[in-house]
């Protein structure tokens, strides 16, 4: 819908200064604003009339339809997905009616990997979608999520995909991308056009808005302590961490959420360099700015009171809160000029916003004229973003390890495929567990759509074939003995239960011995696998001589070097979302290819960390304890692509002014593949340290059984080195494969 300048100008003429701040809040949690009369029927609660009531209206109201334990809401008392049409009408009814200019309120929902609401689609998190190396693929499922949330009434989404993950001990490394600051780019704008479409094309029109978070620099946090100071250079910032925020603003994202932590000493939520200069001035970003969830009021130290802190964050270019009460006590600026400025330039983005929705009322109306959802179009996106969930989840599947003993993933399949041979005992603490596929910021799914990798393999093989031992003492020694295969299900999991208990901002603040062991709030200063999953395994293999597939199911780049040590076959799952199951069991029963490729370094040693493939110094022969602290390097994966060659690899810097042209033709095997490849570069010659290894371009490509294919890198030269005179050698090599290495010089100048 286009914008009607002239009255977002005589709206916010018409507002007193309390109504403008209204607007700019984002206080209320959502699932509190209605609730159940003695019918049974939603209505709207006390809280959010006396809301309406004390601003004038509603800007923004979060997390409406969030199921989840830190909301409390489940199955039994919160909104479900036939009710969703009822919940939206009677929020902005009630918005309407008790406002005082027929504005209509913003609806924002976390959708960091789907929409967490009940009924919700869910996707494997970021790490798991990183590892598929597929921004297209990240488009079409990210485009069915937005689908759902539109459909629903929502108009704002928040979602992860600013973080890169730099320490393994942050909780949260789950919702990045992986540790590359490209494909978090490539990602970033696969997100914002997915949900936004092609400039902006779908908002107001079966998309949403996006809000990208946090920003920025967050996976650098000392220690890999959840919003702690980011300690780290200028030209690092850039290079690193900013890469995703310029490639969303680049895709027309319409938000940013400013991250907790520091930068140097500086706070993202007041930050004017971050959030005026760099992002505003220099890339041309023209949407709002959201704080993260009381993220302004943990200023206070910093500002001196609650009421300064919300100052610094709106004069720093913060245009919304999220719950804090800094925002709130703007009112009390009311004669300082700075912040009736900055508030009014605040109002506009947020209205302009409102506009793009239908939620400011036409020329001549009293209140807007909002479209309600449509049951039936909630079922069909539903539907579209199962299918995409399904897709996502095969593709994230990695495999990491095969042919350790003398039996290979082809020796397993074949054995498992035979009826006649002995049981399939699937063990290891996830063995039967559906939470641990589907990561932090998830709603609770009903009971006919969970699984896990033992009632997969039953479905499909039987109960008489397949055996549960979560403990190594859960099946008796004659079944070990006899048993054709072992599937140890091992990692990590970021589910919570309803008796967890919480940070005021949703995160994990107590985890029992069971519980939670990754996502936000669970940072760790131990990352092997927790609960001595190395030592279970090790009793395992004691007490059968039979080929071991373990499936790591992590959120984290945890430890494994036992788990490759004692297993034929080691698969990485990431979290790969609510058919992370069903995937797991294509591979094993189907033959399914495993086209994922690691997105993070896998590290040898629990406290050889960080490492990471891109850092300036290699970590090798370093520790004199750990001469070899890297596992498994970034985009590692033997999977689909393994029966592929590469010939004919060529570099031109003269046919195209500014870039590398690497050219490389690929031939498939008589099965075909899919799958990411991956060029590399090291620079010598410049003028800093060079990393030891830049990914700089990456083409999912997939090949017909037989199919000979050229293949074309573009890289651009600014990538290369900084601008300047002198001579630069660049060595581009295929996916860490030094077979396939080519070396150009690039010229003096360009």
């Amino acid at each position: 819908m286009s914008i009607n300048c002239a009255a977002v100008d005589r709206l916010i003429d018409s507002m007193s200064f309390t109504q403008k701040v209204g607007q700019l809040n984002q206080r209320l949690l959502g699932w509190k604003s209605v609730e159940r009369n003695a019918a049974g029927r939603l209505v709207a609660s006390d809280e959010l009339k006396q809301e309406i009531d004390r601003w004038g209206g509603l800007g923004t109201l979060y997390g409406l339809l969030r199921a989840d334990p830190w909301s409390g809401q489940h199955w039994g008392n919160g909104i479900r997905p036939e009710e969703r049409t009822e919940a939206i009408a009677v929020v902005q009814q009630t918005v309407l009616e008790r406002g005082a200019h027929g504005i209509g309120v913003l609806l924002s929902e976390e959708a960091p990997h789907g929409h967490q609401a009940l009924g919700g689609t869910v996707l494997p998190t970021n790490l798991g979608l990183g590892a598929t190396f597929d921004p297209q693929g990240v488009q079409e499922a990210e485009a069915a999520v937005a689908a759902e949330l539109a459909a629903s009434g929502i108009h704002i989404a928040l979602v992860s995909g600013l973080d890169i993950a730099r320490d393994p001990r942050w909780g949260r490394c789950e919702e990045c991308f992986g540790e590359d600051p490209l494909m978090a780019a490539r990602m970033c704008e696969a997100i914002v056009t997915g949900m936004q479409g092609e400039h902006r094309s779908k908002v107001g029109h079966g998309g949403v808005a996006v809000v990208l978070k946090h920003l920025a620099a967050q996976g650098e946090a000392v220690g890999g302590r959840n919003g702690q100071s980011a300690v780290l250079g200028p030209h690092d910032l850039h290079e690193i961490h900013l890469p995703p925020v310029a490639a969303g603003v680049r895709a027309g994202a319409l938000g940013f959420m400013a991250a907790y932590n520091d930068i140097d000493s500086v706070p993202c939520c007041a930050n004017p360099w971050l959030l005026k200069d760099y992002l505003r001035d220099q890339l041309g970003f023209d949407g709002i700015v959201m704080a993260d969830g009381l993220a302004v009021d943990r200023l206070e130290d910093m500002a001196g009171s609650i009421p300064a802190a919300g100052r610094a964050a709106l004069l720093a270019g913060v245009d919304v809160s999220l719950w804090d009460e800094g925002f709130t006590r703007l009112e009390e600026y009311a004669d300082d000029e700075q912040v009736v400025a900055a508030v009014d330039t605040a109002l506009r983005r947020v209205l302009e916003l409102k506009a793009m929705f239908g939620l400011l009322p036409e020329d001549g109306a009293d209140t807007a004229a909002i479209a309600m959802p449509s049951a039936d179009a909630i079922a069909q996106a539903t539907a579209d973003g199962r299918e995409q969930a399904k897709r996502m989840a095969r593709e994230a599947i990695t495999l990491i390890n095969d042919g350790q003993s003398a039996a290979t993933l082809d020796d397993i399949r074949s054995v498992i495929a035979d009826a006649q041979a002995g049981p399939v005992i699937v063990a290891g603490p996830f063995a039967d567990d559906f939470g641990c596929f589907l990561g932090d910021y998830t709603a609770p799914l009903p009971a006919d759509e969970q699984s896990s990798v033992y009632r997969q393999l039953v479905a499909r093989l039987g109960e008489d074939r397949v055996l549960l031992a979560a403990k190594p003492s859960d099946a008796p020694a004659d079944q070990w003995a006899r048993a054709s295969t072992v599937v140890f299900v091992c990692g990590s999991t970021s589910e919570r239960s309803y008796d967890s208990e919480f940070d005021d901002n949703g995160a994990a603040k107590a985890v029992t011995e069971y519980g939670a062991t990754c996502g936000e709030g669970v940072d760790l200063s131990d990352i092997r696998l927790p609960w001595r999953q190395d030592d279970m395994l090790g009793e395992v293999a004691a007490l059968t001589t039979t080929p071991i597939v373990s499936v790591a199911v992590c959120g984290r780049a945890h430890v494994l070097t036992d788990v490759l040590e004692r297993s034929a076959v080691t698969i990485w799952a990431g979290y790969a979302g609510q058919y992370g199951p069903q995937a797991v069991a294509d591979v094993l029963v189907d033959g399914a290819d495993m086209s994922g490729r690691l997105p993070v370094t896998l590290p040898a040693y629990p406290a050889a960390i960080p490492v990471r493939y891109n850092d300036r110094q290699s970590a090798a022969h370093v520790y004199k304890d750990a001469a070899e602290p890297i596992l498994r390097g970034f985009g590692y994966g033997a999977g689909s692509l393994a029966a592929v060659t590469f010939s004919e690899m060529h570099a031109d810097t003269q046919s195209h002014p500014g870039e590398v042209l690497v050219q490389v033709t690929a031939h498939a095997d008589d099965h075909g593949a899919a799958g990411a490849v991956n060029l590399f570069t090291h620079v010598s010659g410049g003028r800093r340290i060079p990393r030891l290894a830049m990914l700089v371009d990456s083409v999912y490509m997939d090949l017909n059984a037989g199919e000979r294919r050229d293949i074309a890198f573009h890289v651009p030269c600014d990538r290369l080195r900084d601008v300047g005179d002198g001579q630069v050698q660049v060595t581009c090599t295929l996916d860490g494969d030094s077979t396939h290495t080519v070396t150009a010089t690039l010229p003096g100048e360009y």
